[in-house]
C-alpha cells in the first residue's frame, strides 16, 4: 500500500538502514521520526517514549512540542499501551476518557510498544490531525518497524 511518497516496504528498508548504521540511539530515533513524518502525510506527530521504571520519558520526536514529557503506565493512550504491552489505535481521541491531549489538532493516535528480550523498553507514538485513518496496514507496518527498531535498545 502506498501513502505519500513511499510504500511501507520501502520505509521498512530505510528504517533497517538507519538502525544498522553507526551512531547513537538518540540520533537514530530522531532520524526515524523525521523519515516517518515526512513520508506519510497523516503522521503529524511522531515520537518515542523510553521506558524508565513504570514511566515513559519523552525521547526524540518530530512535530509540535508536547507538555507530556513523563507519562505513568496506565495514564493516557501511551500509558495504557505500556501497561497492557499492546498496540493501541484510537480513531477518534475525543471519544476517549483516558486521553492526554497534546494539541487540539490531534484527532487520532496509534501507539506501538517496542520490546527487547520480552520486556517493553520504549514506544512509538504517532498522532494524526485526521480521524480514522490508521489502518490494519499501519498497525502491521509500525509493529514490524518497532521490531527492527528494538535492535538499538
Amino acid at each position: 500500500m502506498n501513502y505519500g511518497e513511499k510504500p511501507f516496504n520501502l520505509l521498512l528498508k530505510e528504517i533497517k538502514k538507519i538502525v544498522e548504521k553507526n551512531g547513537g540511539r538518540e540520533e537514530k530515533l530522531k532520524e526515524i521520526c523525521h523519515l516517518l513524518k515526512k513520508s506519510i502525510p497523516y503522521y503529524n506527530w511522531v515520537g518515542f517514549y523510553i521506558v524508565e521504571g513504570q514511566e515513559l520519558i519523552l525521547g526524540p520526536f518530530e512535530g509540535e512540542p508536547t507538555e507530556h514529557v513523563r507519562i505513568s503506565f496506565g495514564e493516557g493512550i501511551c500509558g495504557q499501551a505500556a501497561e497492557r504491552m499492546d498496540t493501541f489505535i484510537v480513531q477518534d481521541v475525543s471519544k476517549e476518557e483516558n486521553y492526554l491531549s497534546c494539541s487540539p489538532e490531534v484527532k487520532s493516535e496509534i501507539v506501538v510498544p517496542i520490546f527487547k528480550d520480552g520486556k517493553i523498553v520504549a514506544e512509538l507514538d504517532i498522532d494524526s490531525h485526521y480521524k480514522a485513518l490508521f489502518t490494519r496496514e499501519d498497525k502491521e507496518f509500525l509493529e514490524e518497524a518497532c521490531s527492527i527498531i528494538s535492535e538499538i535498545f
